[in-house]
């Protein structure tokens, strides 16, 4: 690709140019003067990621940039300033903050609320046994049912989660990735007995397993049959979901693992070339199937570094579609992206700092263009939100719709020589790792080498020797250091959530027609073996209340398993 080239042998001296006459001149009067009487703080600043920044940014910081080209207008290519011609003026971003604890019953009457409160989508968290393909009544979901989200075994707890919900009506986002073919059957099941047709559903699939390799490891399967059935649901949702998202691919939890801005940009973009790639070797039309990919990246505290991630990963998707997939569908060139707050920046302690910190985050993720936002709550280094902490999170979001003024025009950023520069370096550095992991192969090579997880690792351990030496200071834990604080008040989840959540499968098995989930499963197995798209196969067993763990077995039978190796 033209960019790639481009970006490999662009001249990094830029990033060290030498000062126009107009600044040395400066540099010589005003800035001397300034530097006598008030020496600047440190010897060196740079973002979050450690990329330099400089003291002042001028036209001359961007050479070669053409705004006709690079920049464009709000809704129009390259989509650097917003794939929306008015952006909030019109609509604002769909506010989903992320719930999910305990049983179906207690995490449905979070979601009542939050509707109520002026949520205007739902996201769901799933606990550790139900991200992994197990029971809840499982040997290995001991001590964690209901934890970290909200429990799932069957199509009766689905029917319980989204009871009274109307789906037809609120779009849903579901965080669920090796067994999400499984869920998403579950939800249409349900939806199916709310008489809502399915073409009539909107919402979004996690299903990114790729960064599950990478980063967040809740894998089941080895990667070419997990990509598989990434892919089933692809062709699935082009013939029955048309308004779903059957995939969000993630940089979310790649930032979250340690990595750099520009890393969580780039492996999260490579990533999607290579679920565009499988899908083409399927047999499905580039124009017909990526406009129903979305994107979820991370909202970190290095404000102008987050706004310029958004902005270039808009860019070069819009290049990546059209150069490299020929797509001449324009929704299939417009990246649309979900955001969440950095869970990683909040704190233990001083948890109440970490309101402030999810604003400039959300603020960011706002002026960055995305189309829906979750924001982090203050409890989350301690425990899964309140409702006292999920509502005030809530708050924060509305606040700045209203009345920061910030929606009031589009990209109020664009031409700022610094925001600019900024883009302009992630977008470079991105097609660099494109071609570093060209060169290995693709993605699942690269993967299986180790290579973003190194990367990630090293940034990790950069960062965190950063903040024990006090170059990056995190306040509260190594500067402004409270003695003594106030206990929290957080949510607790016991273990009377698994004893009933055990006694409702119990019921289901006793009830159920177990002679019908048998046929299911064993019809699923042979399509798994064979070269069938699983998904109708799948919608099958959940209809007969098989549960997750049998059909994640039913698979595991056929694919067997994966283990990582070790980075060296």
């Amino acid at each position: 690709m033209a960019k790639e080239s481009k970006a490999a042998t662009a001249d990094q001296q830029e990033l060290e140019r030498k000062p126009t006459p107009a600044e040395r001149n400066w540099e010589a009067t005003t800035l001397k003067k300034a530097l006598e009487q008030n020496p600047e703080r440190q010897r060196t600043f740079t973002t979050i990621s450690g990329v330099p920044v400089r003291r002042l940014y001028t036209p001359a910081d961007l050479p070669g940039f053409d705004p006709a080209r690079d920049l464009g207008l709000p809704g129009q290519p390259p989509y650097t300033r917003g794939i929306h011609a008015t952006m909030y003026r019109g609509r604002l971003w769909t506010m989903r903050q992320f719930s999910g604890f305990g049983t179906p019953e207690d995490t449905n009457r979070r979601f009542h609320y939050l509707l109520s409160q002026g949520q205007s989508g739902l996201s769901v968290a799933f606990d550790l046994p139900t991200l992994m393909g197990y029971d809840s009544d499982h040997a290995l979901a001991e001590g964690e049912v209901g934890k970290c989200g909200v429990a799932v075994s069957s199509l009766r707890d689905m029917e319980v989660l989204f009871d009274s919900i109307p789906l037809a009506s609120v779009t849903t986002s579901m965080t669920i990735n090796s067994p999400a073919s499984v869920i998403w059957a579950m939800y249409l099941a349900v939806a199916e007995k709310q008489g809502v047709r399915l073409d009539q559903l909107s919402g979004t699939l996690q299903n990114d397993i790729l960064k599950e390799y990478i980063a967040q490891k809740e894998y089941i399967y080895p990667p070419a049959p997990s990509m598989r059935l990434v892919i089933d649901t692809f062709e699935f949702g082009i013939r029955h979901t048309p308004r779903w998202n059957t995939i969000s691919i993630s940089g979310y939890h790649i930032r979250e693992a340690g990595s750099t801005a520009l890393q969580e940009l780039a492996f999260t973009l490579r990533d999607a070339i290579e679920y565009v790639e499988w899908g083409r070797e399927r047999g499905l039309k580039v124009d017909e199937f990526v406009p129903r990919l979305s994107f979820f990246f991370n909202a970190h505290n290095d404000f102008f570094e987050e706004v310029a991630k958004y902005r270039a990963a808009r860019r070069i998707w819009y290049q990546v579609t059209g150069e490299r997939f020929g797509a001449t569908n324009e929704r299939a060139r417009r990246l649309r992206f979900h955001t969440q707050t950095a869970g990683c920046s909040l704190t233990a302690q001083q948890p109440y700092v970490n309101v402030v910190r999810t604003t400039i985050q959300a603020l960011a993720a706002v002026l960055g263009g995305t189309q829906s936002l979750h924001t982090n709550s203050l409890d989350e280094a301690w425990a899964l939100p309140t409702e006292f902490a999920a509502t005030l999170a809530l708050r924060t979001q509305q606040v700045i719709a209203h009345e920061s003024g910030v929606t009031h025009t589009a990209d109020p950023l664009g031409g700022s020589y610094f925001v600019e520069r900024l883009t302009t370096e992630m977008e470079r550095g991105c097609y660099e790792y494109f071609e570093k992991i060209d060169a290995l192969g693709g993605m699942i090579p690269a993967i299986e080498r180790g290579f973003p997880q190194r990367e990630i690792a090293e940034a990790a351990y950069r960062y965190h020797q950063e903040v024990d030496r006090r170059e990056k200071i995190v306040v509260g834990i190594n500067d402004y250091v409270a003695a003594d604080e106030p206990p929290l008040e957080i949510l607790r989840i016991d273990e009377s959530v698994a004893r009933r959540q055990a006694e409702r499968l119990a019921a289901l098995r006793r009830e159920r027609d177990n002679r019908r989930v048998a046929q299911t499963l064993k019809d699923l197995e042979a399509a798994a073996r064979g070269s069938e798209n699983t998904m109708p196969r799948i919608l099958e067993c959940v209809r007969a209340y098989a549960t997750l763990g049998e059909v994640c077995d039913a698979l595991r039978s056929v694919f067997g398993t994966y283990e990582e190796v070790a980075i060296t």
